[in-house]
């Protein structure tokens, strides 16, 4: 609320002001490597959780191959198209050009709440209408199985969101030693999954539900016309 009493609203992921906040981590990691001169990066697994999260790492990291990761429940930069839209379902935010699902598409509800989102941030966007960067998307099943072993190996329990990076870090890793090569796999784990228990209990007892993406077609069509 401003000092006139009207209200101002603000998201976070689709802005390119987060997205330079949260670079001084990936500086930071890149800093940690450039210091570690036998330590070559072989591979980044950027996840999404929060969307500013991968440009930070990917900007930091220009010149590496860095996937994000993204649910196949609402998978923009995997399915979605590159045009001009709302980064809320309200439709208050100004238009942003990035990989979308439209604004009124509903994900489903997947326990990862920090990716049930339409869009991805501008920046991740245009690195990826360019080429420079791939994508991919997975099931919250296969992710909390990565989260889960590396609980048990490592000590900590990932958030969901961050359970995509790990779940394609590993399959990196494991495709690395399937193939003899020594590669170093950088990813970035973006919270605790602490509040998430319930979600993990559903995994464990198998209850724990895949969604697929289907395109909402009227979202699609709604996208604002520019120009």
């Amino acid at each position: 609320m401003d000092a006139a009493g009207g209200m101002k609203f603000g998201i976070a992921a689709c802005a390119a002001a987060a997205a330079a906040e949260t670079m001084a981590a990936g500086d930071a990691a890149a800093t940690g490597f450039g210091e570690l001169e036998e330590l070559e990066l072989g591979r980044l697994v950027a996840g999404l959780p929060a969307f500013e999260l991968a440009a930070a790492a990917v900007f930091a990291f220009a010149v590496v191959p860095a996937p994000p990761v993204e649910p196949e429940a609402a998978p923009s930069l995997t399915r979605g198209v590159y045009a001009y839209d709302f980064g809320d379902t309200g439709k208050m935010t100004p238009l942003v050009k990035m990989f979308t699902l439209g604004s009124d598409f509903i994900p489903e509800p997947i326990h990862a709440g920090g990716l049930r989102y339409h869009g991805m941030a501008p920046l991740v966007s245009l690195l990826k209408d360019h080429g420079d960067i791939e994508a991919r998307a997975v099931h919250q099943g296969p992710a909390f199985a990565a989260a889960v072993a590396f609980a048990r190996a490592e000590g900590i329990l990932p958030a969901p969101e961050s359970a995509h990076a790990i779940r394609v870090a590993m399959d990196e890793a494991i495709a690395a030693k399937a193939s003899g090569e020594k590669k170093v796999i950088l990813f970035n784990l973006s919270g605790h999954g602490h509040f998430d228990l319930a979600a993990y209990e559903r995994f464990l007892s198998g209850s724990l539900e895949d969604y697929e993406y289907v395109p909402d077609e009227a979202a699609l069509a709604g996208l604002p016309t520019v120009g």
